[in-house]
């Protein structure tokens, strides 16, 4: 039996200690020799900024790789990476499992730099099966203990999200926005790649929610697509706050540097939510868990686990949290 008195809320709530807010928020891509170590260099800074890893860095071996390329592009990934400071969590795209270069990244990558990545991101899943094979190479490269984070970007894998999902190596699902819309053949417009058509056009927050609701049903980070209006800090922190607040989603992809802090910040609780979270479980904490009444409302076991999860997140978007709550997040 748990002792409640001195066991951690992850341990007590049972499956508090879900996806949410285990991963860091913002997945930042880059592909470029000069992007790559600038955003590892900006990823050391936050840290020591915030006292922990804000953003997760992917190093770009599918569109960051020239055509014809692809072999020097993941010698110059793998020498980025391995010039990494050993905390760094840095983790590595490479192409999909029927393109002529992916059995020689994964060899290549995860064979001569298992222990580098925090996970290894594939894209263009359709099925299970394409999952089955990216961990067949990923094992037998040296792998076997890394995560795998896929990318959806077919009407077919939408269909199949939920069985992705299952797959017990599978840690996050990602949505391509722009190669979905595409693979409609001219069915969905070309303004639902934009800010606001992939917030309404039906299929396409069709296929958003099927993601999130598969991920979560699994326990698993369902992580939003680009936007590519990066230039414009208002716009991306209006597209974060909706996925998160609408949509379900608990990470998002940055495509340049401007976007991180916007992202960090939409999917933050605000202080209001934080300051009841924090009220909700002290008082839990000090009825061992048993059910309490904050004003005037009662809290069991199945809120706590919701205020739980808001401290959480907001660890995991550096928002300030009073001493009694950092102790569970050394």
């Amino acid at each position: 039996m748990t002792d409640t008195t001195t066991a951690h809320p992850r341990e007590v709530l049972l499956d508090a200690q879900g996806a949410t807010g285990l991963l860091p928020v913002c997945d930042h891509y880059c592909g470029v020799e000069v992007r790559m170590r600038k955003s590892l260099q900006l990823q050391a800074e936050m840290t020591e900024e915030f006292g922990a890893c804000m953003f997760d860095i992917t190093l770009d071996c599918e569109d960051g790789a020239p055509v014809g390329g692809e072999a020097e592009h993941a010698d110059l990934v793998l020498a980025v990476a391995r010039d990494a400071v050993p905390e760094a969590r840095v983790a590595v795209r490479v192409h999909p499992v029927d393109h002529p270069a992916f059995a020689a990244d994964v060899e290549k990558l995860v064979g001569q730099a298992a222990d580098r990545w925090c996970h290894v991101m594939i894209p263009k899943v359709d099925s299970v099966a394409d999952v089955e094979l990216a961990v067949r190479h990923v094992d037998a490269a040296g792998g076997s203990t890394l995560p795998l984070q896929v990318l959806v970007e077919s009407p077919l894998a939408v269909h199949n999200a939920f069985e992705i999902a299952a797959h017990p190596r599978v840690q996050s699902i990602s949505f391509g926005l722009m190669d979905f819309v595409s693979a409609h053949g001219g069915a969905i417009p070309g303004e639902a790649m934009g800010l606001q058509g992939q917030f309404t056009h039906p299929l396409v927050v069709q296929a958003k929610l099927q993601i999130a609701s598969a991920c979560h049903a699994y326990g698993k980070t369902p992580s939003h697509c680009v936007v590519t209006e990066f230039s414009d800090a208002e716009a991306i922190g209006h597209a974060a706050h909706r996925a998160a607040a609408e949509l379900g989603y608990t990470r998002m992809w940055s495509i340049h540097p401007s976007q991180i802090r916007p992202i960090l910040a939409a999917f933050a609780p605000t202080d209001a939510e934080i300051d009841t979270a924090v009220a909700i479980t002290e008082a839990a904490i000090a009825a061992q868990w048993a059910p309490v009444s904050h004003k005037g409302k009662l809290h069991d076991r199945a809120s706590y686990r919701y205020y739980w999860q808001v401290l959480e997140r907001a660890h995991a978007t550096g928002k300030l949290l009073p001493q009694g709550m950092l102790k569970y997040f050394a």
